[in-house]
């Protein structure tokens, strides 16, 4: 199947486009900008400076590559790099990255819901959804199979860990671990994702350990620099110990719960 292209939709002369691409009406594809088979573009969309893999659908309206919202931008070229199997819907904005790293990166199988925002130089990873209205500031980092609910907003260079799932209108202005639920102004743990680590087929196994790092952390007396030292010094699981790494990573500083909670 050969591209099929709107006769008003508007193409950059040095855009690369694959066959088996659909361009809808009145989008605008600029300056470099590739585009990988099977990706549908919906109507009035707009995408530059981007690389655009596989099996991509834009339903319209959405805004991707456009320039970052940073006062150091003077025009420099950046791109944003999105991976396959992406569903971005009307109104989304996708950001290329500012001359901080040059590049903004968002993996592979996300859902990008009605009005969500990735700002600029921000790494997303795999299955990630950020359902209507949340946004995620300049530099943030999501690992894999985060939900992140509507109205959410992500300061600037937080990361948020693997599997973890934020609550509608939470303000993240901390670190927030993996495999955790979090909520909030000023989001804080509330419990983990244990849903979450079940449909992953996280082992039950790992879920024991995960369970029992989140108790060190957040149930016991310690200090974090305490509580990350002894768990470095046993066995824990491959998930587990991913959450001491995440934390030992953090520039930031987690977010940890004011009151006890429960780990199941």
């Amino acid at each position: 199947m050969s591209v099929k292209i709107h006769t008003t939709a508007i193409i950059n002369p040095n855009a690369e486009i694959d066959e088996n691409v659909e361009i809808g009406p009145y989008a605008v594809i600029g300056a470099d900008v590739k585009i990988k088979s099977g990706t549908y573009i919906g109507p009035h969309s707009i995408i530059e400076f981007s690389e655009i893999g596989k099996n991509n659908y834009f339903t319209g309206h959405a805004f991707i590559g456009t320039p970052p919202q940073d006062y150091k931008y003077h025009g420099e070229k950046t791109k944003l790099i999105l991976g396959d199997n992406n569903i971005i819907r009307e109104g989304v904005s996708l950001h290329r990255g500012s001359p901080s790293t040059s590049v903004t990166i968002i993996g592979n199988g996300c859902m990008f819901m009605a009005n969500s925002h990735i700002g600029h130089d921000c790494r997303v990873g795999n299955k990630v959804i950020m359902v209507n209205s949340a946004a995620a500031s300049g530099h943030v980092y999501i690992e894999d199979s985060v939900t992140i609910s509507a109205f959410s907003g992500l300061h600037q260079f937080s990361r948020i860990g693997t599997l973890a799932m934020l609550g509608g209108g939470s303000m993240v202005s901390q670190d927030i671990i993996p495999y955790v639920l979090a909520q909030g102004d000023r989001a804080k743990p509330v419990g983990l994702n244990i849903v979450g680590l079940k449909r992953a087929g996280i082992s039950r196994e790992s879920v024991k350990s995960i369970k029992y790092v989140f108790k060190t952390l957040f149930l016991e007396k310690y200090l974090l620099a305490e509580a990350l030292k002894k768990l470095k010094s046993e066995t824990l699981s491959p998930e587990a110990a991913h959450m001491v790494e995440f934390c030992e990573n953090s520039k930031r500083s987690i977010s940890r719960p004011k009151m006890k909670l429960s780990s199941e």
